[in-house]
């Protein structure tokens, strides 16, 4: 039960945002200790990115079931499975800046030297922002069919 009275999807979206635009603070900030190089772009790409992220988490709190198989998708499962995918995907729209920041941190044969253990990252982030999403904003139908 969300702690506000009425669940509501415009206040699920903003609490997700709010998540989203602090863990990309946090990478906005640290992004410099693990690439010294790391230009503006890179770093507020990463803001923008976690935020848009609690955005997508925020809005598919509507949907409690999958529409096409008929599975029940709980927040736990739907939060971590939409943060991977947009960890993946953002995994090869920047390769390489993510590369060059694992292998200066973990070296060449470091075990942690792939780009892919973003997707992890993603769906921990996920995880993080679909809990608070779902705590303070609500889930499912009734956060849509009350709209007046």
């Amino acid at each position: 039960m969300p702690i506000f009275e009425k669940p509501s999807l415009v206040t699920r979206i903003g609490i997700g945002k709010g998540v989203g635009f602090v863990v990309g603070l946090i990478g906005f900030f640290a992004l410099p200790a693990f690439l010294p190089d790391a230009s503006v772009m890179t770093r507020l790409g990463i803001l923008f990115w976690y935020t848009t992220m609690g955005a997508i988490i925020g809005v598919f709190g509507v949907f409690t079931w999958h529409p096409v198989l008929r599975l029940p998708m709980p927040w736990w499962l739907r939060a971590p499975v939409i943060g991977a995918w947009l960890n993946f995907v953002l995994t090869f729209f920047a390769y390489d800046v993510m590369q060059a920041m694992l292998v200066a941190t973990f070296g060449v044969d470091g075990v942690f030297a792939s780009p892919f253990w973003f997707v992890l990252e993603g769906a921990l982030v996920g995880l993080l922002i679909g809990y608070f999403a779902t705590r303070f904003g609500g889930e499912g139908r009734a956060l849509v069919n009350d709209i007046r």
